[in-house]
């Protein structure tokens, strides 16, 4: 098998996400984004993303949380209602990954963009379109 044959066969399927409250950080991430919490799966709460990857949820209880990045690509027509939401909870949102433009979006690759933290410090990311890559 060619590298070039591998390459396209490989996917993401499902990536842990640590949490303080698998449930508050699952809730919170669906009700901006407009999904649903799965049922717990063992010890993780999963969320379900429209491209067959699936966000698990594990509660970390005395261990430290390192915080990550979770970029999201979504529909256009949804973009304003997501912001809308962040709106509504209270979460400011910013133009760029080091969150130094609060209560702006960027306008990447011709598309629009934000970053937010979630409520264990993770910096999620709403998009538009992906990013253009050499």
């Amino acid at each position: 098998m060619s590298h070039e044959e591998v390459t396209t066969t490989v996917q993401l399927n499902h990536t842990v996400v640590h949490a303080r409250d698998r449930q508050l950080s699952a809730e919170f991430l669906t009700a901006i984004l407009g999904l649903e919490v799965g049922a717990p799966f063992g010890p993780f709460l999963p969320v379900d993303l429209g491209n067959g990857v699936t966000l698990d949820y594990y509660q970390m209880r005395d261990e430290p949380i390192q915080a990550q990045h979770y970029a999201f690509l979504v529909p256009d027509a949804q973009f304003d209602g997501m912001i809308a939401r962040l709106d509504a909870v209270g979460v400011t949102y910013y133009a760029d990954p080091g969150h130094t433009e609060p209560g702006r979006i960027n306008r990447l690759f011709g598309g629009r963009g934000a970053y937010f933290d979630d409520p264990d410090g993770h910096n999620m990311e709403i998009m538009t379109r992906p990013y253009a890559r050499p």
